[in-house]
């Protein structure tokens, strides 16, 4: 929105040039998408809080959790706020890629949102049903693949790509469809298994946004591209700023979140941000490396699947208890023990994944 009015008063004013650089509108977006989340976050609690907009707790979870019953929940909401409000502000809204990974992160947010809503409604933990919530992200991820697939201008932009080996890559074709929907519904679902212990998830979202967005200016300069080895996508820079904007409303989040937490962001912000990190990582031709970076999201992910695979089979469970922060939680570990070292654990997996960038 407002590259635009610049673009005009550069004409007169040079100064406003500055602004068509991708990095400081990145910079700008995620200042502005903080300041929004620390602003109006103490007003959310408050009308939250007021409207008995508390969390429920399972019944089978660690019994520490129990105090944290009716805790505001659907926090999500300002962080999408935050992220809408200032994409469109600092992103060139005649990219369709901006448009798509808005469309990606508040369809899953809405979808989280019913699901926030019904657990509330009627005090329990369920929420809607799994089926239900799986045909839902399904339907945003498909349309979204086949957007990508429909649009791409070159081979690159549906070719898989594997992180360290240059010349090792695959022209999936039509397969790109499914797999990217597989990125986007695994991500979605992993983020927010993940959120279950006070800034636990938003953290690790944070620091893979972060790289992320670096990875998607590289990509989108042909110059930086050809030089580190990694696919060209052209007009993805853009992401870039999409991505300073989660990381500046996760960090404003992340202020209310910490333990104890004042506030927990609900399905609609940890569907969501799942989501925006799996379709980014789509756009920018960089699955892998995104697993690589959100190790800690897969192995929740992991974790709940092992988990159920080995009730059903053997009628053993392999952990105290899925998603595994909670088996560790069981073991004795103190709560924020277990949050700042899967945060430690985060921030060398985003390094390795940020090395990939020269080891090619």
């Amino acid at each position: 929105m407002l590259v635009a009015l610049f673009e005009l008063l550069s004409e007169n004013y040079s100064f406003f040039n500055v602004f068509q650089y991708l990095t400081l509108r990145a910079i700008l977006g995620a200042l502005t998408a903080l300041g929004i989340s620390m602003v109006f976050g103490p007003l959310m609690i408050r009308k939250l809080t007021k409207l008995k907009i508390g969390q429920s707790i399972r019944d089978d979870g660690p019994q520490t959790h129990l105090v944290k019953a009716g805790t505001p929940t659907m926090g999500g909401a300002l962080i999408l706020l935050s992220i809408a409000i200032s994409t469109l502000l600092w992103g060139d809204l005649s990219n369709h890629y901006v448009w798509l990974v808005l469309f990606v992160t508040l369809g899953s947010g809405l979808v989280g949102g019913i699901d926030d809503y019904i657990k509330l409604k009627y005090s329990n933990s369920k929420g809607l049903s799994a089926k239900w919530k799986y045909l839902s992200l399904s339907l945003i991820a498909f349309i979204a693949a086949t957007i990508l697939f429909a649009t791409a201008n070159s081979a690159v932009e549906t070719t898989f790509y594997f992180p360290v080996f240059k010349d090792w890559f695959w022209q999936m074709g039509w397969l790109f469809i499914p797999w990217a929907y597989l990125v986007i519904v695994g991500s979605s679902n992993a983020v927010n298994l993940t959120d279950g212990l006070d800034g636990l998830a938003i953290m690790p979202t944070i620091m893979v946004a972060a790289a992320l967005g670096i990875f998607s200016y590289l990509t989108g300069n042909i110059k930086f591209a050809s030089y580190l080895g990694i696919p060209y996508v052209h007009d993805v820079g853009e992401i870039a700023i999409f991505c300073g904007t989660i990381f500046g409303a996760g960090l404003g989040f992340l202020w209310f979140n910490t333990y104890p937490a004042q506030v927990f962001m609900g399905d609609v912000g940890a569907l969501a941000l799942g989501a925006a990190l799996g379709v980014v990582a789509v756009v920018i031709r960089q699955e892998i490396v995104l697993a690589i970076m959100g190790g800690v999201f897969v192995m929740e992910a992991v974790s709940v699947i092992l988990q159920v695979a080995s009730f059903k089979m053997t009628g053993r469970r392999i952990f105290r208890m899925a998603p595994i922060h909670h088996h560790f939680e069981l073991k004795g570990w103190a709560e924020p023990k277990v949050i700042v070292r899967f945060w430690i654990i985060t921030i060398i997996l985003v390094l390795i994944g940020l090395a990939t960038l020269k080891v090619r």
